[in-house]
């Protein structure tokens, strides 16, 4: 078994460079069925430090292969990755996720338990995703319930075989903006009968700056680009469980437009509240309340999207 770790980055050069020791210092047991691994990092048009750190350091990471591209977003980098990866084995996380030393193997024990239980490779591993905001040492947060994740396929933590992402056909390169990429792709390996298989043993921890007032506007972008690439994936694949995934049902709009009266609590009238909280210590606490007026703003975002659609249609 060959690994190829597939990341794409963009614009992450500091937390990037735990991402990358945390893989280069993996412990591979002596029976291991892991004959080698690589790391293809695909740079998406960074124009911060991260070309140049990689140049500096490139002697202490013997595993990372890069390549670039203009900056076309996650889909297309991850697409590169995949056609030059040289692995048998997909494993996919972001450059914003620093890994266990064990993680490659608990994947590959995953892998070939599978295997055995299936008698197929149809089927991919899931590991666990840890979110975080402790940068100096991400690896000691402990898993809350908000780290719970229903998700068939996302490219936090997955190791697939490549074949399979072939027949698939890959990520769509529509999806440039932010969302839902690896969702769809995994609607697709879905319909080819791939199960998923939970790695609980296979960590990483997902590193983001402790929530402030600060991060509220690029947060609210973000919403309203997930809910129009939700409206993509619905027209590839529409369906009532896409509808639900995306928001776009009367549920979710009379949900979020209850919790925020209609848009009434919103990052304005929300920050002093927010600011309290932050104040209190508890960062997560607040994004999770901030959740309330972002959740309106993607349930909009969808909507407003999906009628631009039917218009331009007409």
């Amino acid at each position: 078994m060959f690994f190829s770790v597939v990341i794409p980055t963009y614009n992450r050069q500091p937390i990037l460079a735990k991402c990358l020791q945390a893989l280069e210092a993996q412990v591979l047991g002596k029976s291991s069925v892991v004959r080698d691994y690589e790391i293809v990092l695909v740079d998406d048009g960074s124009d911060d430090d991260t070309l140049s750190w990689l140049e500096m350091y490139k002697t202490q990471l013997p595993h990372v292969r890069v390549f670039q591209q203009k900056h076309q977003g996650p889909a297309a980098a991850r697409n590169l990755g995949v056609q030059k990866a040289l692995g048998d084995r997909i494993i996919f996380i972001d450059s914003d996720l620093v890994v266990t030393e064990n993680f490659l193997q608990a994947h590959a024990d995953a892998l070939v338990e599978g295997e055995k239980k299936l008698g197929s490779d149809r089927f991919f591993t899931y590991g666990a995703v840890i979110n975080t905001c402790n940068f100096s040492n991400p690896t000691v947060e402990p898993y809350k319930v908000t780290d719970f994740s229903a998700a068939f396929f996302a490219t936090g933590n997955v190791a697939i075989p490549k074949h399979w992402l072939e027949k698939a056909g890959l990520f769509d390169n529509s999806f440039q903006l932010y969302g839902w990429e690896d969702l769809e792709l995994g609607v697709r390996l879905k319909k080819l009968s791939l199960q998923l298989i939970k790695c609980p043993a296979a960590v990483g921890y997902h590193w983001h700056p402790a929530f402030s007032l600060k991060e509220i506007p690029n947060l609210i972008d973000k919403e309203i680009q997930r809910g129009r690439m939700g409206v993509l994936f619905y027209q590839k694949h529409p369906t009532w469980e896409v509808r639900m995934m995306i928001q776009m049902t009367w549920l979710h709009r009379l949900l979020w437009g209850i919790l925020s009266v209609n848009g009434l609590l919103n990052e304005r009238t929300m920050a002093p509240f927010l600011q309290w909280l932050i104040d209190l210590g508890k960062p997560q606490l607040a994004l999770e309340v901030a959740r309330i007026f972002l959740n309106w703003y993607n349930v909009k975002g969808v909507y407003e999207a999906y009628g631009a659609l039917r218009a331009s249609n007409k």
